[in-house]
């Protein structure tokens, strides 16, 4: 009987391990499973967070041209651009001298530019000097700013930072929200290094102009969950194309990582995502 004992409780302690054990593996897999789609998912906020950002530098770039605050171009001849100001009102003070304040107006409803993307809400911009003159800096913000029904806020400041043989500026994002049109939101802040690597020569057209982009950025949801964002491959950016069209971004969890593919060069909205070098899946940029 004592045997018998002995035996059964051995049974049962050696099922309690096993089934603690099966439990354990799976809250650990679906724990996995849950930080991987939260890094997909923040991956996926910051890759609007970048698009929007780089939509905010082509307004202040059409209104610096508009109101011949770029610096090097032939005054007496109009730049062309994208024509994404054609429904907003520019204003710049005082008339003469810097510092200037811009204030880009798109109104409270909805401005579509020529491309289909739609703005609401004023960019507020203080310019220290032209804007393609080194040392030169703007500082930008937002008030009740929209693109696409995604509201944008926070801080960027562009300081410029060429040298005599490259075209370059040092972007910084502080603070930075958006929230996205089912309410949901997420913020980001970092820096970037832009270099201008084509459309140097032509100053009266920005059509032509493409930039590279590098750097590091934080990305954070709701739930307080944070990523480390890295460029591993340079970004490009066209003015001529509303998103960024090139270029690789890791965004780092805690054991495992994604990768953001923003295509081959090609104006789209479409970029993938990568889990630890699975299939990638596909998404939509704003």
């Amino acid at each position: 009987m004592k045997t018998n004992r002995l035996l059964t409780a051995f049974v049962l302690a050696t099922l309690t391990i096993s089934l603690f054990s099966c439990k354990k593996a799976s809250v650990e897999a679906v724990t996995a499973d849950t930080e991987s789609e939260t890094t997909f998912e923040l991956s996926g906020d910051q890759a609007i967070a970048d698009n929007l950002t780089e939509d905010a530098n082509n307004v202040f770039m059409e209104a610096a041209a508009d109101k011949n605050l770029l610096g090097n171009n032939f005054a007496s001849q109009p730049v062309e651009t994208a024509n994404l100001l054609a429904c907003a009102t520019v204003s710049v003070s005082p008339a003469s001298g810097f510092p200037k304040t811009i204030v880009i107006d798109f109104g409270s409803g909805s401005c579509t530019s020529p491309s289909g993307i739609v703005h609401k809400g004023k960019l507020n911009i203080v310019l220290s000097d032209s804007v393609r003159k080194p040392g030169s800096k703007a500082v930008m913000t937002f008030v009740n700013y929209y693109v696409n029904n995604f509201k944008k806020e926070g801080t960027v400041t562009w300081t410029n930072t060429s040298i005599p043989s490259t075209r370059s500026w040092q972007r910084k994002v502080e603070n930075g929200k958006i929230t996205a049109p089912n309410g949901m939101y997420w913020v980001h802040s970092g820096l970037r290094e832009i270099v201008q690597i084509a459309g140097a020569n032509t100053p009266n057209t920005l059509l032509d102009d493409i930039f590279l982009v590098t750097g590091n950025h934080t990305v954070t949801n709701a739930a307080g969950k944070t990523r480390d964002c890295f460029i591993t491959e340079a970004l490009q950016k066209k003015t001529s194309c509303d998103n960024i069209s090139a270029g690789k971004l890791k965004v780092q969890g805690g054991s495992h990582y994604a990768i953001i593919d923003f295509g081959n060069g090609d104006c789209d909205r479409i970029a993938s995502i990568s889990i630890d070098g699975q299939a990638p899946r596909t998404i939509l940029l704003r």
